[in-house]
């Protein structure tokens, strides 16, 4: 009798698990609806990231931290019951990530000045496969890499915004300072330097250096991918290669007949 209970449960724990690979993988309608009700809970969960530094003082700010600790959580557990190999997903960046910003939710008073790493959690979007197939499935696929550059630049703006925040401007508390933090990486950024707020000592001008080159940098790479011609995903099979031109009927690389197909 034990015996058959325990055949029970582990065929209910299978059909969980296939239900979830189902919903976190597949292409079916529920699961599309399930990944984009998890993709609208993300850009939530990051707004309130963005807005932490404006509302910790809030009576109510534990209790929405803890609320959003205990969502990821949930995410996470389903995630690795979902994986085909728990330690292999264990290792990919995006969940080392997780966990640390559910560390960070879990012991908020520890890691306060760290805190502005959550906001990483935004790059982790672009690493979702699924999103960009369905980007590519309509008339906007050529904007991949323009999508992409967006969130990194974005990513970058207010993680950056955050530390200088956390560790320069802790004294101007609420959104005048984080304001102050914002138009100080937006005119570093675009060298634009107006000189009207400035980091102090050798720390300061390290941190403007690194913001200068890094933020150059991604306004380049987000320019090159919205005027550069527009490039469509589609694997060659013979080489691989897999950004062609949308018109492209061999691949350049190996001269591979294509079969690209048209979104519209």
């Amino acid at each position: 009798m034990s015996g058959d209970t325990t055949g029970e449960a582990r065929e209910a724990d299978i059909s969980a698990r296939d239900r979830l690979r189902q919903l976190f993988h597949g292409r079916s309608r529920a699961a599309l609806r399930f990944q984009m009700a998890a993709a609208i809970i993300d850009v939530v969960i990051i707004a309130f990231f963005i807005a932490t530094p404006l509302i910790r003082d809030r009576p109510a700010f534990l209790w929405i931290d803890y609320s959003i600790a205990a969502i990821l959580a949930v995410e996470i557990g389903a995630r690795l019951l979902a994986a085909s190999s728990a330690l292999r997903l264990l290792r990919q960046p995006t969940m080392l990530l997780d966990l640390f910003i559910l560390a960070t939710l879990l012991v908020p008073s520890a890691v306060d000045n760290f805190g502005f790493l959550r906001i990483l959690r935004l790059w982790s979007l672009t690493q979702r496969g699924w999103l960009w197939e369905r980007l590519r499935a309509t008339r906007f696929g050529g904007w991949e890499d323009a999508g992409r550059a967006v969130i990194n630049l974005a990513t970058f703006l207010f993680v950056v915004t955050g530390f200088i925040y956390s560790f320069f401007f802790a004294d101007r508390a609420g959104l005048e300072g984080y304001v102050d933090a914002l138009y100080f990486t937006v005119t570093t950024m675009t060298t634009t330097g107006f000189g009207d707020i400035t980091l102090p000592g050798i720390a300061g001008k390290l941190t403007s250096i690194v913001v200068m080159i890094v933020g150059i940098s991604l306004f380049v790479r987000l320019a090159q991918a919205i005027f550069r011609p527009a490039k469509v995903t589609y694997p060659c099979p013979r080489c691989g290669l897999q950004r062609h031109e949308p018109d492209a009927v061999h691949c350049k690389a190996c001269g591979q007949i294509l079969c690209i197909p048209d979104p519209d």
